[in-house]
């Protein structure tokens, strides 16, 4: 039996090929590179049927992810979260079909631990020993702690304002944290020097192919978790893009292996308005972003100035007949709250702007009021304490709360 169908890794500008079995990073011109699989066999040998039976995880996608032996797999449980109705939320919008795909019950509680487990399966399977990267905070997290699993040592450097609690998740798990006062782009200048001078493996966003390939498992979800079906609108919080990239690449995927049909989901990349430079660019119908200067923004997920996939992002947008908005602090604190009231969960912020999104696209008859809409909720909000300010009455011994 077939573990994987992994083909070889391709350039999606210049559209040279790479060998899956040696270390890769970006393309010659500069581009990163994608995984492809061979989609003529999958279809042909395996059958969706075949998919009910497996683990609740994401690995059940295995002849569609790109590590080869199956003894290489790290993992923690990951994959198969909840997609749940939203029904009091979706009333309140005006939507009668409104779902979260809620990743904050992944392992580390965020979506990033989908691109860890595949990005550090595959760098156990090439025999990585060290790698270096930069992080907003989820993702190094979840690097690192998959890293301890597997053996690997890592080095993380994230600005010194990302939440507190993921800096100690890469502290505790024993990898080679430091901070930078400035943003993930300065931290990004860091890990680029010490990769070169140490000539270790580069785990930064996209400059490993690897991790899309995790994060494309949502997409896989979706589509079964709705019957093996496409919703008509997908809304994703968007920094570097990767998991928007990853859920149109699944769902090309399965289309192309004959387990979806109809029309592809009209694809929503939601920025915060301190950091918006895919909104930009997509209201200028660039191919690529500018350099966002001076960006700030609770949702500290998507405070990405430039994301060196933004071309993809903007490709998946422009074809399925999506659109890109950014979201105003105030509203997304807001909507935290009011989700929370609504719904009983507490969402990270970056899912909050998404839900915002939504409730504004509703608003503006963008969004219909009977198609259906999956919303990702990309992390937990306890990871976020300082996010949300409340203020609660202090009682005295012997007061009453009567």
């Amino acid at each position: 039996m077939t573990y994987s169908y992994v083909s070889h890794l391709e350039c999606p500008v210049c559209e040279k090929t790479y060998d899956v079995s040696t270390i890769q990073q970006l393309c010659t011109c500069g581009s990163p590179l994608l995984v492809r699989y061979d989609l003529d066999l999958v279809r042909n040998e395996v059958k969706r049927s075949s998919i009910r039976e497996r683990n609740h995880d994401l690995w059940r996608y295995h002849e569609l992810l790109p590590v080869q032996h199956e003894d290489h797999v790290v993992t923690l449980g990951e994959g198969m979260t909840p997609l749940l109705p939203m029904p009091e939320l979706g009333q309140s919008y005006g939507l009668n079909h409104l779902y979260m795909k809620d990743e904050s019950l992944i392992p580390t509680g965020s979506f990033k631990a989908r691109g860890a487990a595949v990005g550090i399966s595959k760098a156990k399977e090439l025999g990585v020993q060290h790698f270096a990267m930069p992080t907003n905070g989820n993702a190094g997290a979840a690097w690192a702690l998959y890293a301890a699993r597997a053996g690997i040592k890592a080095t993380i450097v994230m600005p010194q304002d990302a939440p507190s609690i993921t800096r100690t998740e890469v502290a505790l798990s024993g990898a080679e944290l430091y901070l930078v006062n400035g943003l993930i782009s300065d931290a990004g200048k860091m890990v680029a020097e010490k990769v070169t001078h140490d000539h270790i493996y580069d785990a930064s966003t996209l400059k490993e192919p690897y991790r899309i390939e995790g994060k494309k498992t949502m997409g896989f979800e979706i589509a079964e978790q709705l019957g093996w079906a496409m919703p008509d609108v997908i809304l994703y919080p968007t920094g570097g893009g990767v998991g928007l990239i990853g859920i149109y690449k699944a769902l090309q995927e399965l289309k192309e292996i004959g387990w979806l049909a109809g029309k592809f989901p009209r694809l929503v990349a939601v920025q915060a308005e301190g950091c918006a430079p895919i909104v930009k660019a997509w209201e200028e119908k660039k191919e690529r972003s500018e350099f966002w200067e001076q960006s700030t923004t609770v949702a500290f997920g998507i405070n990405v100035p430039k994301a060196l996939g933004d071309f993809l992002v903007l490709r998946a947008l422009y074809e399925t007949d999506g659109m890109a908005i950014a979201i105003s602090d105030q509203e997304l604190l807001e909507e935290q709250k009011h989700i929370a009231e609504r719904e009983g969960t507490f969402v990270c912020p970056e899912g909050a702007a998404t839900f915002a999104a939504a409730k504004r696209l509703a608003a503006e008859g963008w969004i219909g009021s009977d198609e259906s809409v999956v919303v990702l909720n990309t992390g937990a909000g306890i990871k976020y304490p300082d996010t949300a300010q409340i203020e609660v009455p202090l009682l005295e011994i012997g007061e009453s709360i009567i």
